[in-house]
């Protein structure tokens, strides 16, 4: 899988030369102690306090994209301060719409929920949807809060003013078709069965991509027309009017789009292809259209806030990723939207982590290691400060002081025992992020 390409040993090979890389980004004692006394300057004590992110929030206050990151998939600290400023960006900053790093079917249930619409009577009950691989990275106690959270203010808002929860990634193939079939259904029955006809040609695989896409790379023959077929019809059956209606007509379209994704990205996987553009890609597509479907339903400008991977919310013109021909979601919204564009990576030093030990297996709360001393959790930890954050946009003197260094990246996979090599890559922190917020020791993130 390409998720793994970060972190994971099956994505070690794009980090041959990371023992180069260490010698290239290490500095001197005296560059780093001075880089250290930037930091201190510059640091906004984290201490969950409510004017903790006061000063972020103006930062961001003229930005329509804020991107959340994290350098782990498995970090409790992560998603509650990320619930915290989404909260504060949804209450103060106009934010309308919140994408993440899910898939859309899955999401599209809890959507309802926080919209105060479908059958789910909780959070947890919600959360239900997401039954594949990882297990834990949205049914999590600290989601389900932020879930909750979402859904009360919600409650207290008109209808058409309710701010949006929405998946953006793109492995949702059998279950988005599924969802297609049922919702295009309820409102045009010819166009239902229709799609329906369509997305048999997807059934010879058994609801498996693994064999679809071994199969379209030796024999070439394809579902790509098929499900573009689906689309395109959906696309052309005007958007009713109503928000309820108007929502309900979204959730098929981007659902049909979901396994249009789903087949371009497991296509290009095994024919081994950059299956890791294609990604980042169709996401940076579904978060302009959540964008403009919440703009049309609020009478607002949209303006979303985006969780993802540090890997994928960073600026990848800044990491060795660009070497490597890759872009991803952060360098996508700062070519279309320049400095209203704002990007947030989240690190820690050590603690514990949940993770898997392989893909596809269950995860398991694991030490996380300390971070390396020529990494940036390294240089962060050297301050004594337990949580911090820095504004680096602007920020000249603070930018010149941090010297390009290594960044770890552990996803829905941890092995430490080749940690160096397949958690580690080269960045430049101040040209990758807008902002940074630090926790020295930090605790997994404990699943439903």
């Amino acid at each position: 899988m390409a998720w793994m390409r970060f972190f994971a040993v099956a994505g070690a090979a794009l980090l041959l030369g990371c023992d180069a890389v260490g010698a290239e980004t290490q500095t001197g004692t005296a560059a780093q102690s001075r880089a250290v006394a930037a930091i201190r300057a510059a640091a906004i004590p984290i201490r969950s306090a409510p004017n903790d992110y006061d000063r972020l929030i103006a930062s961001a206050a003229g930005a329509n994209r804020i991107l959340l990151g994290e350098s782990t998939h498995g970090t409790h600290e992560f998603y509650r301060e990320r619930a915290r400023i989404s909260h504060r960006l949804v209450r103060e900053g106009g934010v309308n719409a919140i994408a993440i790093e899910g898939d859309w079917s899955p999401t599209y249930r809890v959507n309802l929920y926080v919209r105060g619409l479908g059958r789910d009577r909780s959070a947890r009950e919600a959360l239900r949807g997401y039954t594949r691989f990882p297990y834990w990275m949205w049914p999590n106690t600290d989601f389900a809060a932020f879930v909750d959270q979402l859904r009360a203010h919600n409650l207290t808002l008109p209808v058409n003013q309710r701010v949006g929860l929405y998946g953006m990634d793109v492995y949702d193939l059998y279950e988005a078709a599924d969802f297609v079939v049922e919702r295009l259904g309820s409102f045009d029955p010819t166009a239902g069965k229709r799609a329906r006809a369509q997305y048999r040609c997807f059934a010879r695989y058994g609801r498996n991509t693994h064999t679809y896409g071994e199969y379209v790379r030796r024999e070439r023959d394809t579902c790509r027309e098929e499900a573009a077929a689906v689309l395109a019809e959906i696309r052309r059956i005007p958007r009713p009017a109503g928000a309820e209606a108007a929502e309900a007509h979204f959730g098929a379209t981007r659902a049909a789009f979901s396994v249009v994704a789903a087949e371009e990205y497991f296509r290009t996987v095994y024919a081994g292809d950059n299956a890791w553009n294609v990604r980042d890609q169709r996401m940076a597509e579904t978060v302009e259209d959540i964008a403009a479907h919440a703009e049309r339903l609020t009478g607002r400008s949209g303006k979303v806030v985006l969780w993802s991977h540090n890997t994928h919310s960073g600026d990848a013109r800044a990491t060795f990723a660009a070497r490597q021909g890759e872009l991803n979601l952060g360098q996508l919204m700062k070519q279309r939207h320049g400095n209203r564009a704002y990007l947030i990576g989240f690190f820690t030093h050590s603690g514990t982590v949940l993770a898997g030990a392989e893909w596809d297996q269950p995860g398991r709360v694991f030490n996380l290691r300390p971070a390396l001393p020529e990494s940036y959790a390294g240089l962060f930890h050297r301050t004594g400060l337990p949580a911090f954050m820095l504004l680096l946009h602007g920020n000249r003197p603070l930018s010149q002081a941090l010297p390009p260094m290594l960044e770890r990246a552990v996803g829905v996979v941890y092995v430490p025992a080749t940690e160096r090599q397949s958690h580690y890559f080269e960045a430049v922190l101040p040209e990758q992020f807008d902002a940074a917020i630090y926790f020295d020791r930090s605790q997994a993130v404990r699943q439903l």
